[in-house]
This record gives structure tokens, C-alpha cells and sequence, in this order.
């Protein structure tokens, strides 16, 4: 097989990623890898084929691998809009991924490259990819603490407010470039970010901006979008019928596309609206379409939002049957999934349905009032139930001794030990006697302390504790050293010249022998820290699929002449920002016993029941139920139906036709 072969298959691959069949296309690819070429261009469109293959396949790990090879193959040719392109690819992986850290640098080095160059849909598409980065960091850091639109940390705002510079930024260029299609994108991006940070009005106006581009374009899917967005940010401004126009909207529209998940989304927050609008007739006939598309897709997490909020809403009709029903269905479906905060709030609703009909509380009541008071017992440690608290008094003193004699095998002490110090059995002859006894004491209790703390954190010191494993090294002689090493501590002297171990040397054979010993000591160390240094080796990269493995050797040799200029202290700066998030990845994240591990395709990512709880807070009681605060799922605020990318928002896509261009381009 030639280069020619190679390409084919590229071709192929290409054609297939295009027809949307990306897991034959990565067959292809990958055939035409095993195949090798001598033509670094063809190579630099397969490896980017292929890491946006991977890319839209799932496997995250495998583009990034990709797009890193297509990177290192453009640094090496000297192609800069090629390193500009990998970059925003690069940006784009690790942005889903979770590193944003990173994906900022890369993201960053692709708008300045695109802007050297003049660029400007380079440029575009790097202020797009910046301000999906920035967005979706502000939302990963406001899943803790306020979750409320306008309400989350500074640090949350500063993410979602560079986020609005950079789609603005990205709007106005491509106003110039007259390119509505990418306007109607950062429309709506804008709109969603603003939302967040609680500027209801400025995502409104973005939202209906979104709404006519996409009519323009019969774009069905964004119109959806656009209204579900609109709908959510009119429940926040207290415009509610409005809110039900542009949900009825998205429904229908829904329906229209065929995508049953999303029509039974519209059903639910159809049915909160009107429970907002105390319409409850019209919200019960929502949360029963939703609940009949969730079982319908079998979405239990759907199934155990509609039970809920139909037993709220026949609670406030006052059909206390059909709430109890539907109370009880929620607390099975809870208990199913392993929902928490479902069941708790489940039993609440049943405990004060029963009361209202008169019915005697259910064993489930009990066993959760018995549980409510187990989980506040078992706040303390475990591991502190059975530990006793040893005070430093005299009445503790003896107790510590007792410890230390029996370690030692003396046996108990006598009863005077443990006597308190103003008892009637302690008695001096002096005034000096006593200040001698009280400090020899003190001391004697400081020592027993600090062997009784040994003994009970001894267990937890061997276990941080390294073993030496000394293994061979082709430069030194590790085994040798340690049993020169033991025989003289074994014998108790240092090695004479003459083989002599009496212990007693001349000033001369004793620095000798040191010598020799420190040289010993230093290769010990040398063979067991050599595994760590060869971890530490950079190796030279290779490329799947070049024949000529030595051509990129020698570019990067000549790269790394005498003439290149050392890294400045930009590179540093930009090694530290990268390195940054590594950290963060060995951090362990805190148990969340609430969250739901169940997908919930019926259900917005983030529903807004607490939101129905704060407009109903005044009429909990006329409802007989009870909703925690902690009832939402992730979030205290209706979900944003967020822009899809462009079909060039993975900056090399596989609709960009790279080896068909190539090819064209030889032609």
C-alpha cells in the first residue's frame, strides 16, 4: 500500500463522518493510519478527522489524543493557522471535559493566532469557543451555594461576565461579516447568559432576537429553543400567562419536531405555570400528559416530579383521595431510585393528607419521624461513639499510668495513685517535698500521655510510612551497597581498608571509609530514585501513520536550534495556568446523598419547584403540604435550552471536507 491508498481511505472516512455514520468513519480513519503516508498535510486532516469524530462519538479522551497529534504535526511544519485551528479543537475537548483551565490557554492561543493572521472566522470562532468556556465554568462553579439566576457568587458572576464580552465581542464581528446565522447563535447565548446573572430584561430582548433570525431561516429546532428561554425568563419577571404563551409555543413546536422528551418538558412547566396562576384544573392536565409521556420513555425521575405535583395540585382542589394516591406513588417511585429528598418530602405530603382524612398515621410516618431523630444522632463521627474522652485531671492521672504499667508488665498501681490530688490520702512532710512530688508527677504524666497517644496513633504512622524497595540499575549496585551497608551496622564499626570490623579505626580509615559509605548511601539512593527520574523523561513524539519517523526529528532538531529564542516568562505563566487544574482533579468532591444518579429526559435539567414554593409560601397551609427547600433536583431555576454549536464551532469539523480540499488542492 502507497499514500495514495492512505488518502482513499481518508476519503472515505470523510464521506461517511459527513453521511453522520462518525463510528464507520473512525474505521476508515484509522485503516488509512495503519496504512502511513509520507505527507504530513494528509496526516494533519486525518488526526483532525479524527479527534472530531471521537469528539462527537464521546470518547473525549481519544480526541483530545488527536487533536494534540494534529497539533504537534502543525508546530512542526510551521503551519500557523494549522496550530490555530488544533488549539481551538483542543479548547473545545477539554471545555467538555471539565478543564477549563486549559481550554481558556488553548481557546486564547487561537484568537491571538487567528488575529495575527486577520483572520476574521478564525477570530469568530474563537470568541464563540471563549465565551462557551467562560459559560460553562460559571455554571459548574454555581452548583454550589446560591443557585438562583442574579443570586450566585462573585466568582460565578466574573465567569458568566467575561462569558458576555466575548459573545458580544463575537456578535459585532459577525454583524461585520453579515453572518445571521452565527448572530442568531450569539443571540441566544447572550440571552441565556444574561438570564443567569438575573438580567431578565436584557435576555428577553437577546431571546427575541434569537426567535427572528430563526424564523428567517425556518429553523424549527431554534425556535423551540428560543421560546422555552423566553418562557423561563417571563416566570422570573412574574409575567405569567405571558410565560404560558411561549410554553404552549414550545409544545407545539415540539410535537412538530417529533421529540417526545422535549413535549413532555413543555407539559411540566405547562403545569407549574398554572400552578402559579392557581389554575390548578389546567395544571393537573399538564402533569397528566407529563406523566403519561414519562412512563410512556420510562423516566422514573419524571414519574416522581408529576406524582408530586399531582398531589399538590388535587391537595389545593381539596380530592384529598387522589392526593393521597398520588403522594403515596411519589414516595414508591422515591424510594425506587434512591430519591431522598423526594421521600422526605413524600412523607410529609402523606403525613398531613392522612391527618386531613382523618386517617391514623401510616407506619412510614413513624419510621420516619424514628429516622429524622437517628440522622440528627448520627451527626457526630462514628468513630468518636465508643472513644473515651480522657481528661488531664488527677482523677484521669491514674488511669494513664495504669495504661503504662501494664505495657510494661509491672502490674496495677496501688489505690494511692489514684487518689485525687486534694483527697484525703495525698500527704506531704514539706512544702518542698511537694513541689518536688507535684513536678516529678507532671513530668511522669506528660510522658504516659504522649506513649498513650503513640499507642493509639502508631497504627496511622506505619501506615504513611514508605518501604524501600531497592531494585537493580544498570549503573550502580544497590544490593551490594545495602549488604555492605548492613554487615556494618551488624558488627558495629566501619569497614577498615584491611577488611578489619574490631570497631576501633585510624582518623585516615575512618574518612576513608565515610567516603566509601556516603558513595554507597548516594547510589542506594540513585537505584531507588531512577524509576522515579525515567517517569519524569520526556520522550520524542511519535506519529501514528508517517512513514518517515526521522523527518520529524529533524524538524524539531532544527526548531530547537541555537537561534530559538528561551521560553519567557509569558510561557511560564501560561505552563502554571495549565498545570493549575491538575490539582483540582486529586481533590475529592463532597458526598451529595440528594442527587440522582437516574437520567430525567422529561424533566428541565433544572426545574423550578422552589420557585412555585416561594410565590406559594402563604398558602402551604390551605395546600396541607409541606416542600423543602432542598426539593430541587440540581438548581432553583427553570433550565436554559442552550445554542447548539455551529457545524464550524469544532474549528476543523468533519463537515470542513479538510482531505477533500487537500486533494483538490493538489489537483
Amino acid at each position: 500500500m502507497d499514500s495514495s491508498t492512505c488518502l482513499e481511505l481518508a476519503l472515505e472516512g470523510e464521506r461517511l463522518c459527513k453521511a453522520g455514520d462518525c463510528r464507520a468513519g473512525v474505521a476508515f480513519f484509522e485503516a488509512a493510519i495503519q496504512t502511513g503516508t509520507d505527507d504530513l498535510r494528509t496526516l494533519s486532516a486525518i488526526y483532525s478527522q479524527l479527534g472530531n469524530a471521537y469528539f462527537y462519538l464521546g470518547e473525549y479522551d481519544k480526541a483530545m489524543e488527536y487533536h494534540k497529534l494534529d497539533l504537534t504535526v502543525a508546530r512542526t511544519m510551521g503551519d500557523r493557522l494549522g496550530v490555530a485551528k488544533a488549539s481551538g479543537n483542543l479548547g473545545n475537548t477539554l471545555k467538555v471535559m471539565g478543564k477549563f483551565k486549559e481550554a481558556i490557554c488553548c481557546c486564547e492561543r487561537h484568537l491571538s493566532i487567528s488575529q495575527e493572521l486577520e483572520d476574521k472566522v478564525g477570530e469568530g470562532r474563537a470568541l464563540y469557543n471563549l465565551g462557551n468556556v467562560y459559560h460553562a465554568q460559571g455554571k459548574h462553579l454555581g452548583r454550589i451555594g446560591p443557585q438562583e439566576p442574579g443570586g450566585f457568587s462573585d466568582e460565578v458572576k466574573h465567569c458568566l461576565q467575561k462569558a458576555v464580552e466575548y459573545y458580544a465581542a463575537n456578535l459585532r464581528l459577525m454583524e461585520e461579516l453579515n453572518d445571521r446565522s452565527a448572530q442568531g447563535r450569539a443571540c441566544g447565548n447572550l440571552g441565556n447568559t444574561h438570564y443567569l446573572l438575573g438580567n431578565f430584561t436584557q435576555a428577553i430582548s437577546y431571546h427575541n432576537e434569537r426567535l427572528a433570525i430563526a424564523k428567517e431561516f425556518g429553523d424549527k429546532a431554534a425556535e423551540r429553543r428560543a421560546h422555552s428561554n423566553l418562557g423561563n425568563a417571563h416566570i422570573f419577571l412574574g409575567e405569567f400567562e405571558t410565560a404560558a404563551e411561549h410554553y404552549k409555543k414550545t409544545l407545539q413546536l415540539a410535537q412538530e419536531l417529533g421529540d417526545r422528551a422535549v413535549e413532555a418538558q413543555a407539559c411540566y412547566s405547562l403545569g407549574n405555570t398554572y400552578t402559579l396562576l392557581r389554575d390548578y384544573p389546567m395544571a393537573i392536565h399538564y402533569h397528566l400528559r407529563h406523566l403519561a409521556i414519562a412512563e410512556e420513555l420510562t423516566d422514573k425521575v419524571g414519574e416522581g416530579r408529576a406524582c408530586w405535583s399531582l398531589g399538590n395540585a388535587y391537595s389545593a382542589t381539596n380530592n384529598n383521595e387522589k392526593a393521597l394516591h398520588y403522594a403515596t406513588r411519589h414516595l414508591d417511585i422515591s424510594k425506587e431510585i434512591g430519591d431522598k429528598t423526594g421521600q422526605a418530602a413524600a412523607q410529609m405530603n402523606l403525613t398531613d393528607i392522612r391527618k386531613v382524612l382523618g386517617l391514623p398515621p401510616t407506619p412510614v410516618d413513624s419510621e420516619s419521624s424514628e429516622s429524622t431523630e437517628d440522622a440528627k444522632s448520627r451527626t457526630r463521627r462514628k468513630s468518636m461513639e465508643n472513644m473515651d474522652l480522657l481528661k488531664m485531671t488527677p482523677d484521669a492521672k491514674g488511669v494513664l499510668r495504669k495504661y503504662q504499667s501494664e505495657d510494661a508488665g509491672i502490674g496495677s498501681l496501688s489505690s494511692d495513685d489514684s487518689h485525687p490530688v486534694n483527697g484525703p490520702s495525698y500527704n506531704t512532710s514539706s512544702h518542698a517535698d511537694k513541689n518536688t512530688s507535684v513536678n516529678e508527677e507532671s513530668s511522669m504524666d506528660d510522658d504516659s500521655f504522649f506513649e498513650l497517644l503513640s499507642r493509639f496513633q502508631s497504627k496511622r504512622m506505619d501506615d504513611q510510612r514508605c518501604t524501600l524497595s531497592v531494585e537493580s540499575n544498570k549503573e550502580n549496585q544497590p544490593e551490594q551497597a545495602q549488604q555492605q551497608v548492613q554487615t556494618h551496622n551488624r558488627e558495629g564499626g566501619s569497614l577498615s581498608s584491611n577488611g578489619s570490623t574490631n570497631g576501633t579505626t585510624t582518623p585516615s580509615d575512618s574518612g576513608a571509609n565515610n567516603c566509601g559509605v556516603l558513595e554507597e548511601l548516594m547510589e542506594s539512593i540513585a537505584g531507588m530514585q531512577s524509576r522515579r527520574m525515567d517517569e519524569q523523561r520526556a520522550s520524542l513524539p511519535q506519529l501514528p501513520g508517517l512513514n518517515n519517523q526521522h523527518a520529524i526529528l529533524q524538524r524539531l532538531s532544527v526548531a530547537a536550534s541555537d537561534t530559538t529564542p528561551l521560553p519567557d516568562d509569558n510561557f511560564f505563566d501560561m505552563l502554571m495556568r495549565c498545570q493549575g487544574s491538575r490539582i483540582e482533579d486529586q481533590r475529592s468532591s463532597l458526598p451529595n446523598d440528594g442527587s440522582l444518579t437516574h437520567s430525567a429526559p422529561t424533566v428541565p435539567d433544572d426545574d423550578f419547584f422552589s420557585l412555585i414554593m416561594r410565590f406559594q409560601s402563604g398558602r402551604l397551609e390551605d395546600q396541607r403540604s409541606t416542600m423543602p427547600l432542598e426539593a430541587t433536583r440540581n438548581s432553583t431555576h427553570p433550565a436554559t435550552d442552550e445554542e447548539e454549536p455551529p457545524n464550524s464551532a469544532h474549528s476543523t469539523g468533519a463537515k470542513d471536507g479538510l482531505v477533500s480540499r487537500l486533494v483538490k488542492g493538489r489537483k
